[in-house]
């Protein structure tokens, strides 16, 4: 019996708590175009989860493996990360070793701030290169207005994976103040 086709969306990490608060009852994550997907994706047959990664205002690898790890992944999973979710991602595949259909990355973010040491130590790690190996497609979102910092992770992801890049006009982050919506019907198309 083939792996089942489905999908994991990890979010980006906040500043703070507060910024994480606007979650449903049942702990998923609704921010940005996530909930968007996630219901679009659902509706096309692809089970679709967007786990809430503890304490992501203060992003620990190891508390974000331990929560991932809760869900299935296949060689058929597509993986999708916005900003600190790519890095998570990213480092967790070069960990496992992992096979799957699809990562897609969303704004990906690799720059650490000056923070005390928690967020250094997160972004901080060597792209297992032979990820695209294991990666049927690997796709990354950027924008013409995001960060100097933002394009620079950019490339920092592409140079050691060679993924395609999408450059969507006026998106920014992919945060739903700087899209004007929560409606990304690009990302669909790549799926």
């Amino acid at each position: 019996m083939a792996d089942e086709k489905n999908c994991i969306i990890i979010h980006g990490c906040p500043s703070s708590k507060e910024e994480l608060l606007d979650i449903n009852s049942q702990g998923v994550y609704y921010k940005h175009w996530i909930p968007w997907v996630r219901e679009h994706l659902i509706a096309r047959g692809i089970p679709t989860v967007s786990p809430l990664m503890p304490e992501a205002w203060v992003p620990v690898y190891e508390k974000f493996k331990k929560e991932f790890e809760k869900y299935q992944v296949n060689n058929n999973s597509i993986l999708i990360g916005h900003s600190c979710g790519c890095a998570f991602l990213v480092r967790w595949l070069g960990d496992t070793k992992q096979k799957i259909k699809k990562l897609i990355l969303v704004a990906p973010w690799k720059i650490p701030y000056s923070d005390g040491g928690y967020r250094e130590k997160f972004y901080t790690y060597d792209i297992d290169s032979s990820i695209k190996e294991r990666v049927d497609e690997i796709i990354m979102f950027t924008s013409d207005t995001e960060s100097n910092l933002g394009k620079k992770s950019l490339k920092i992801f592409n140079d050691a994976l060679k993924g395609r890049i999408i450059n969507l006009p006026n998106h920014g982050h992919y945060l739903v103040d700087q899209m004007g919506t929560q409606e990304f019907p690009e990302i669909l198309e790549v799926i």
